[in-house]
């Protein structure tokens, strides 16, 4: 579970010798047929994963007399994270052939299911593969609550410089906040959009949230709905922010004036994480990141059959590929987030 896997044979920070290191795989992933779109599966895994939520909500409406009940939260919190991970693909365009029928599927299993705006989503996140890790560009390693490198620690005041000091025994209790964080965010991205976007976008933003809470305060006493609703946020944070903080944190970060080739920005600043089926499944495929950072149009469930392809070619350029277990990979982030507190310790 913590076996790691480096192939390195020259400096991170090297250059690229030629504009092209990146062309010859990109030309052999597309004659595999990897980057071709499969909708059987996401017709299996949406329709599954809807039915698997309605028979959930059934469940309360079933066991409503008991607080035994609110422990449903937790498949819940399941299940929306398995949305979000749909909502993800069709904001890479990976579901449907045009970006129109993909922009439709991110705004029904984004907006109107999960109640995060997919506008929000597709803008930061973009950002975010565009220059991953890039202080100034990444918004994921931007100012925010928690520090990510030491002129970030250093220059935080009052609390803020309190939570930097210990961020990384706070990181996971902070996450319960990050389902309420992201449908938050959702809202207030709306108030720089055009008025069409206000309307469409705000406007499933507004039935997921009515909806919501019409079923869980018709199915539940109010003490009940809201310890379901807080328990269902403060999972599917935990169970997001699990998924994602291994990918990046503790990776190499491109400094200001840093220009790396496509393959090199992506694949030194990512790190996989290896595992078994249960893994896989729990992290909805996206612990291959250094593959998805490549080709993000690749299916999400396509991208362990892409891993070998990455690899090989990685060991033949001499780029570093990182690729540790689970533990391990939250070792080295959390690591990573403790080295930068210190900085606010001093």
């Amino acid at each position: 579970m913590t076996a790691t896997l480096d192939v390195v044979t020259q400096p991170p920070s090297s250059p690229s010798r030629r504009g092209s290191d990146f062309a010859p795989l990109a030309r052999r992933v597309r004659d595999s047929g990897l980057l071709d779109r499969r909708r059987g599966y996401y017709g299996w895994a949406i329709g599954s994963n809807l039915a698997a939520t309605v028979a959930v909500w059934a469940a309360v409406a079933w066991g409503a007399e008991s607080w035994w009940v609110v422990l449903l939260g937790v498949p819940l919190a399941v299940l929306a994270a398995r949305t979000g991970f749909l909502g993800h693909d069709a904001g890479h365009r990976q579901i449907a052939r045009t970006a129109r029928v993909n922009r439709w599927w991110a705004l029904f299993l984004g907006n109107l299911l999960l109640g995060m705006g997919s506008g929000w989503w597709n803008d930061k996140h973009n950002r975010h593969h565009a220059h991953p890790n890039q202080v100034g560009h990444d918004p994921d390693v931007g100012e925010g609550v928690l520090a990510w490198t030491a002129e970030q620690a250093e220059s935080r005041r009052g609390p803020l410089r309190w939570v930097a000091r210990h961020q990384a025994a706070l990181f996971f209790p902070l996450l319960t906040l990050e389902g309420v964080n992201l449908k938050v965010g959702s809202v207030l991205f709306l108030r720089g959009r055009s008025r069409r976007a206000q309307l469409l976008e705000g406007g499933l933003l507004a039935g997921h949230m009515a909806g919501y809470l019409a079923l869980a305060f018709t199915l539940l006493s109010p003490g009940k709905a809201v310890a379901l609703v807080a328990l269902q946020h403060a999972l599917f944070g935990v169970h997001l922010g699990s998924v994602f903080a291994p990918n990046h944190k503790g990776m190499a970060m491109p400094g200001p004036g840093e220009r790396w080739d496509h393959l090199r920005r992506q694949v030194l600043t990512s790190r996989n994480v290896r595992g078994s089926v249960a893994t896989d499944w729990l992290m909805g495929g996206l612990n291959y990141q250094i593959e998805h950072h490549l080709f993000p149009g690749v299916p999400r469930c396509s991208l362990r059959r892409l891993r070998p392809l990455v690899i090989e070619h990685c060991a033949e350029l001499g780029v570093p590929y990182r690729e540790t277990g689970l533990v391990a990979s939250y070792r080295e982030a959390l690591g990573h987030m403790r080295a930068v507190g210190a900085s606010a310790r001093k």
